[in-house]
């Protein structure tokens, strides 16, 4: 039991230091934009057009620039430059470290589903509703 000031004490379990951190929910990948362009670019493992992910992403052009250049960055994806009938075209792909980061990320919030559901069967499987300590009221 842990004991914090002007609070019953809290069962404790000897693995909840930082249980709920989740510290493999990788910053680089978690933000919306840049899930968006993961998952788009796992799913097109040949890579996508700067246009085709632009649209699947439904990012403006200068967000999708950003975010893939911080993608680049962390070696998560390459970007091509090439053209097409002389025009100018840019290829985006996941990198084997992205497909890799991105496995291990899904693994990360997998645990954290998983947290969730346990957290919630617990709550539902108690008949009455958590209790407060001392003189709490709700705000």
């Amino acid at each position: 039991m842990s004991k914090i000031k002007g609070r019953e004490e809290l069962p404790a379990h000897d693995t909840d230091e930082g249980r709920f951190a989740y510290d493999g929910l990788d910053r680089a990948v978690h933000e919306k934009g840049r899930l968006a362009i993961m998952t788009s670019l796992i799913s097109n493992p040949d890579g996508l057009l700067f246009g085709d992910l632009k649209r699947l992403t439904a990012l403006t052009d200068g967000n999708l620039s950003r975010h893939l250049e911080v993608l680049r960055e962390a070696g998560l994806v390459e970007i091509w430059k090439g053209f097409d009938r002389k025009r100018p075209q840019t290829l985006c792909r996941i990198t084997r470290a992205g497909r890799k980061r991105f496995a291990e990320y899904l693994s990360e919030l997998e645990q954290v589903i998983t947290d969730a559901r346990r957290q919630q069967a617990e709550l539902e499987n108690n008949a009455r509703p958590p209790k407060l300590p001392g003189t709490w009221t709700p705000a």
